[in-house]
């Protein structure tokens, strides 16, 4: 008679799931997905210069991001105005790196894609912490993020 393998129940993909790591990577990547498809369909399709359709692109994942960390990645429950102002900065910074860093990559002759991979894995491991402790920080005496 063949062994079933039992549904897994409170463990294995749930425990996973728990991980604010974890929810921060799976949002972060469908955030990703409509900023480099938009991205895309600015620069390639539609053909707007790229210094335009970066910052264009990346400025209009600005609420898809922000909603989707802040309510699924990290679970906030506070006010949302000091978090939208704090997720501003970061995203002015990280709008500054990502449109130098996709230049830079064309202007050294490779392709767009290379230099937005590259900003992306420059920014994803930064965010993460920012989003943790500073942008989504729990009140003091809050449990803290899973």
């Amino acid at each position: 008679m063949p062994s079933e393998t039992p549904p897994l129940r409170g463990g294995g993909l749930s425990k996973l799931w728990s991980s604010s790591l974890v929810r921060y990577l799976v949002m972060g990547g469908l955030s990703f997905a409509f900023d480099f498809g938009l991205l895309w369909l600015l620069y390639d399709v539609a053909g707007v210069p790229l210094t335009v359709a970066t910052p264009t692109a990346f400025l209009a994942s600005f609420v898809v991001t922000y909603t989707l960390q802040r309510l699924f990645a990290f679970r906030a429950t506070d006010s949302i105005a000091p978090s939208v102002v704090r997720y501003a900065l970061l995203v002015a910074a990280n709008t500054a790196l990502t449109t130098g860093i996709v230049a830079l990559a064309d202007s050294a002759g490779w392709s767009w894609v290379i230099g937005k991979i590259v900003a992306v894995a420059v920014t994803t491991v930064g965010n993460y912490f920012a989003y943790r402790y500073w942008v989504f920080a729990r009140p003091k005496g809050s449990p803290p993020h899973v």
